[in-house]
This record gives structure tokens, C-alpha cells and sequence, in this order.
């Protein structure tokens, strides 16, 4: 039987990779990958399977509306973050509300009772954490960063990189240390 599946810590290309090689190694026939969601034929013998292929690999089946909502989120904000200069033509509330289907209110509370902190904050730890790669390829300027990362000026993003890391642009630069968290633990 046909199922759509909802994963959550798939947050990455890798992640597609490291399932589809571990569906294929274990039998388990897949119709579509994308990040946070698998289309399997699976049958109850091999949801056993699949939940064990899973959690092996650091990832797990979402059971409940609230969490599906939440990891939707979650991968929408990954993807959004994946091309620089980031594109949004609109405000991040009514893009959200656009793509999931939903309004964005009840997004937001769903995502703020799940996660413990609000989306917005979520986000601006999802740009930091862009910051944090960006610095260590050594290809942009900060202003150029700020830019690229939809922030209005330097100032904005280097107070809330200091806000958020507790160190200043500079100083993390100056460092040469890889100090990023994967987008799987942010929260």
C-alpha cells in the first residue's frame, strides 16, 4: 500500500541520500523522497523496518497533525534558506500561510506549543546558522552576508549574531573555528 510519511530531522540533501541508500539496502520500495516527507508502498512488515532504518540514521516517523504542521515548517524555512540572495516577496507569515495551506495564526500557535519558541525566533537561528557557514567560507563580506540574508543592514545581523552566539562577528571570523549546530538540532 501507498503511504506518505512525514520524517522529522530530514533536514538536508544528505538526508534524502542517506535514505534512499538505506530503503534500497533494506527493500523498502520508495515512489518520492523530498525533505521531511517519503512516498513508500509499505506494508506493516516494513514500517517495523523502516521505523528501525530510521531511528538508526538519527531520523523518526511524525504521528501527529501538530508535529506534520511543525516539521512542514521547519523544511519550508530550510528551503528558503538554501538559496542565497534569499527571495521572499513577501512577509515570512503570509509565505508560510501561501505554501502550507493554512493561516498563519494557526500555524504559529501549533509551531509555538511544539516547539517552545516562536517561528520567527526559529528562522533568525536558521539565518545564524547561515552566518556561521558563510564566515567560514571566507567568500562574502558581513555587509554582503546581511544582504544576502534579507537583513536590512550590518548592524541588524551583527546584533543578533552577538544575541545569539554570544560573540561578535569578528570574533567568530577571527576564531577559525566550527562552532555551527546541524539544522536537525537548532531547537
Amino acid at each position: 500500500m501507498v503511504k506518505d510519511l512525514y520524517i522529522k530531522n530530514m533536514v538536508c540533501d544528505r538526508c534524502i541520500k542517506v535514505l534512499k541508500d538505506e530503503l534500497k539496502a533494506n527493500s523498502i520500495e520508495l515512489h518520492q523522497i523530498e525533505l521531511g516527507r517519503l512516498r513508500l508502498d509499505i506494508d506493516d512488515l516494513d514500517l517495523d523496518k523502516l521505523e528501525v532504518v530510521l531511528k538508526e540514521n538519527g531520523f523518526s516517523l511524525i504521528d501527529s497533525t501538530e508535529e506534520k504542521l511543525t516539521e512542514k515548517v521547519k523544511v519550508e524555512l530550510i528551503k528558503t534558506m538554501q538559496e542565497l540572495p534569499i527571495q521572499m516577496d513577501k512577509k515570512l507569515s503570509e509565505h508560510l500561510a501561501d505554501v502550507l495551506g493554512y493561516e498563519y495564526s494557526k500555524i504559529s500557535k501549533i509551531f509555538s506549543f511544539t516547539q517552545g519558541v516562536t517561528i520567527e525566533k526559529y528562522f533568525i537561528k536558521l539565518k545564524i546558522e547561515k552566518v556561521k557557514e558563510l564566515i567560514q567560507a571566507n567568500e562574502h563580506n558581513f555587509t554582503e552576508m546581511a544582504q544576502l540574508l534579507g537583513y536590512s543592514h550590518i548592524n541588524h545581523l551583527s546584533r543578533q549574531f552577538k544575541s545569539e552566539t554570544g560573540m561578535s562577528l569578528s570574533t567568530c571570523k577571527a576564531q577559525q573555528t566550527n562552532f555551527r549546530n546541524s539544522l536537525d538540532k537548532i531547537m
